[in-house]
Parts: structure tokens; C-alpha cells; sequence
């Protein structure tokens, strides 16, 4: 296990490096959020045929790991690729490289931006590297987790295709979004985030050790919930979106309900 962990964080450093390089050329931190999920696909992949020839390991399970994760993880990719098309740098990331002070800029991108990603990508993937080792899985689990993986990721692919269409418009340039499901959470996208990873550990726990991972989800979910999802994007809409207060007011801030008349 140890081994298929190193080799994990080998396939990380190695998605990093490339995400570096990148940001390098254009300019810009912001990409490594494109290369935030391919990160999770490559442990996914090398995970799969490191574990091939593991003794009792689940093919079955092993494959829908590697489904999952990777449906996942190229359809993020390319959407916050085409979404940043042309664009200059996004203000979180100018926020964060102010820290640098003075100092070496590339050092404190390397500490801060890339290394900071690589260490939460290896510990939330965790489900997954264990997840590809186990054996025997309980079939009822993979089912559930199989079908939460599935609302989630339609919650998160339609809630952005949603966005996407309603901010093509330019009518709507300074409005906020309250349409589809985002009338039914503020964050279906990270609403949907959330799930799928929840139904990847599901999955993985399904095989016995993986269980011991609970943790991964519960940091994926607090990022989004309290870190660097929810709370970063509400503040900026709060200064840019007309009407947000009211917006907040009838839209739950998460989990999907009604909204209020």
C-alpha cells in the first residue's frame, strides 16, 4: 500500500510540474485549476495498472474507480479550460501571490500554489490508491456509491452548462444567477463536487481498507463548504452581482431545497 501511495504522489508531482510549466508560459496562475482534476484522473490511472497485478485486488471495482474518477475529472478539465479561455489571471490567485512580499515569486508559487494543491490532491485521492488495492467489495456499496457519484455529477455538469449559457448572455453580465438549479442552491456545482467524491469513497470503502480514508472526503467538502469554494466566490459576487442579498435570502447556500417565496 505504501508503494501505490508513492507512486500516487509520484503521478501528482508529476501533473504539478507540468501545471507549473504551464503557468509559466501564459503568465498566469489560474490554470492549475484545469490541472487540478487531471491530477486526480492520473492517480486514477496509475493506481489502475499498479494495482493489475495485486493479489486479490477487484477488477470490477478497480475499473469503476478508474471510470469515475476520470468521467470526473476530463469533463471538469475541459470545461475550466474552455471556461478561462483568453482571460487574464483570476484575483484569487493575485491575492494569494501578494504574500510573496518581495520575495522569489517562483518559490512561493512553488511552497504556496502548486505545493500546497499536490499535498491536498494526494490526501483526497487517498479512496482512491486504497480503493484500487482492495478486495472482495460489497456489492450493494459500490451500487449506492456508483448512483450518489451519479447525482453529483449531474448536479455539477448541468448546473454548469447552466451557468455557462445564462453568462453568454451579456444581459446578464452584472446579474446573478437564480435559474435551474442554481434556484435551488447557490453552489450546485460544488453541491455536486461533493457527492461525487462522497460516492467515490463509498465505492472504494466497499472494498474494506478504504474506509480508513474518510477523511478525504470530509477535507473536499469543508474546502468547498468553508475554504476555498463557497466563501471566496460569495464574496466576490456580494461586490459584482445585483440583487445577491436577495438571492442569498431565498436560495439555500448548499444543499439543494425549494427556494423561498
Amino acid at each position: 500500500m505504501i508503494i501505490s501511495i508513492a507512486i500516487s504522489a509520484l503521478a501528482v508531482v508529476a501533473v504539478m510540474a507540468v501545471a507549473f510549466t504551464v503557468g509559466r508560459i501564459l503568465g498566469r496562475y489560474r490554470d492549475i485549476d484545469v490541472f487540478w482534476p487531471l491530477g486526480f484522473v492520473a492517480v486514477a490511472v496509475v493506481g489502475f495498472f499498479a494495482s493489475a497485478g495485486t493479489s486479490g485486488s477487484d477488477s470490477t471495482q478497480r475499473l469503476l474507480l478508474l471510470i469515475m474518477v476520470s468521467v470526473w475529472g476530463l469533463r471538469l478539465a475541459w470545461h475550466l479550460a474552455w471556461r478561462s479561455r483568453g482571460e487574464g489571471e483570476d484575483p484569487r490567485y493575485t491575492q494569494i501571490m501578494r504574500g510573496a512580499k518581495g520575495g522569489s515569486e517562483i518559490a512561493y508559487a512553488i511552497r504556496v500554489v502548486y505545493g500546497l494543491q499536490a499535498g491536498l490532491l494526494i490526501f483526497i485521492s487517498l479512496p482512491v490508491t486504497v480503493g484500487m488495492n482492495a478486495g472482495s467489495p460489497i456489492i450493494p456499496l459500490e451500487i449506492i456509491g456508483a448512483a450518489i457519484w451519479a447525482v453529483g455529477f449531474a448536479f455539477e455538469s448541468i448546473g454548469d452548462w447552466q451557468l455557462s449559457k445564462f453568462g453568454a448572455d451579456p444581459a446578464n453580465k452584472s446579474r446573478v444567477m437564480d435559474q435551474g438549479l442554481w434556484a435551488w442552491t447557490r453552489h450546485p456545482n460544488y453541491f455536486g463536487d461533493a457527492l461525487v467524491w462522497w460516492g467515490i469513497f463509498i465505492v472504494a470503502a466497499s472494498g474494506g481498507w478504504a474506509l480508513l480514508t474518510i477523511l478525504s472526503p470530509l477535507v473536499m467538502t469543508r474546502l468547498l463548504t468553508s475554504v476555498s469554494g463557497k466563501p471566496l466566490l460569495e464574496k466576490r459576487m456580494a461586490s459584482t452581482r445585483e440583487g445577491f442579498a436577495d438571492y442569498v435570502e431565498k436560495t439555500s447556500g448548499f444543499i439543494p431545497r425549494p427556494p423561498k417565496r
